[in-house]
């Protein structure tokens, strides 16, 4: 039985933990996912995100927590969840050997829609595959079995989709025309969880969690985000300043410096120990410094050095 939110949310879980042979991947997580929101799911390698994302659409029991997706209960109602989720796998989990029609009239089958033909015509249309839909998945780009994936996964209109790393591999068109689709999908009224490691794609998102050793550190809209880090920034202009960098990440408080094209960016988070190392640097008169907004990838360096920091401690 469907169980009420009270509260708008697509996902409420709270202290989801699983270990894989001893293993901890996740520990004490707990999120929150409003309805008809795209939400950003950040975090390292090996962090806990694909496992997490299992947990919540019913691939994987949880060791322990509990929560609800949809309003259906994490742990007693997974067939129920399975319905109306639709997954997007890191790998390519589709059949090679099949045409694109072929796959999704298979998917179309799987879900037992009332008439499967008029389903994967839709698709087609709606995904842009009409083209290339005799075409054998094995022979697709990147872009195109990515493209191919999302429409398996929303052919069935579900409520909720959770989308683990998709644009990972492809190149930037077919990043843009993938996140496009997914703003779409998310004015229609799905909500959207997806795992990313690209900073440009995250400030995309209505609100971002960043997942480190499996517990979730920071969440919040960006803005939020960024601005309760308490990080500062500065932006360097001038010559040479491949020579300079490894003097300014030796300053007492830089966080992260790194070169941005012809620009040389610091961070961190006590602002007056870099200042005033910046000041007592002998810069040639060519070097200007000036202050700049803090980017969601210093965030994230800060934010992992801390927990690092704590842990250690």
């Amino acid at each position: 039985m469907r169980e009420e939110t009270g509260s708008g949310l697509a996902i409420h879980a709270r202290g989801l933990a699983k270990s894989f042979r001893g293993r901890m991947a996740v520990q004490d997580c707990s999120i929150d996912v409003p309805t008809g929101t795209i939400y950003g799911f950040l975090g390292p390698n090996g962090s806990g995100k694909t496992t997490t994302i299992r947990m919540l659409c019913g691939l994987l029991t949880p060791d322990k927590g509990e929560g609800t997706c949809l309003g259906y209960n994490l742990i007693s109602e997974t067939a129920r969840i399975k319905r109306e989720v639709g997954y997007m796998p890191q790998r390519f989990g589709l059949y090679e050997d099949l045409t694109i029609r072929e796959n999704l009239d298979f998917i179309a089958r799987l879900y037992e829609m009332d008439d499967p033909r008029r389903s994967v015509d839709g698709t087609l249309e709606q995904l842009g595959l009409e083209a290339r839909q005799t075409q054998l998945a094995a022979e697709l780009s990147g872009g195109w079995k990515q493209r191919l994936a999302l429409a398996a996964c929303t052919m069935h209109q579900p409520k909720l989709l959770l989308l683990d790393e998709p644009t990972a591999g492809v190149d930037p068109k077919a990043r843009r025309e993938f996140w496009d689709e997914i703003q779409h999908l998310a004015a229609g009224g799905i909500t959207i969880l997806v795992s990313t490691h690209y900073m440009d794609e995250a400030e995309r998102c209505y609100q971002i969690g960043y997942l480190s050793n499996g517990k979730l550190l920071v969440h919040g809209s960006v803005s939020d985000v960024v601005r309760s880090a308490g990080i500062s920034a500065w932006r360097v202009t001038g010559p040479q300043l491949d020579r300079l960098l490894p003097r300014v990440k030796k300053i007492p408080g830089v966080e992260m410096a790194a070169l941005f094209g012809a620009e040389l960016h610091i961070a961190g988070s006590d602002a007056a120990r870099i200042q005033r190392g910046l000041d007592e640097m002998e810069l040639p008169p060519a070097v200007n410094v000036e202050h700049t907004d803090p980017t969601l990838e210093d965030v994230f360096i800060h934010t992992m050095d801390k927990y690092t920091e704590n842990k250690a401690e």
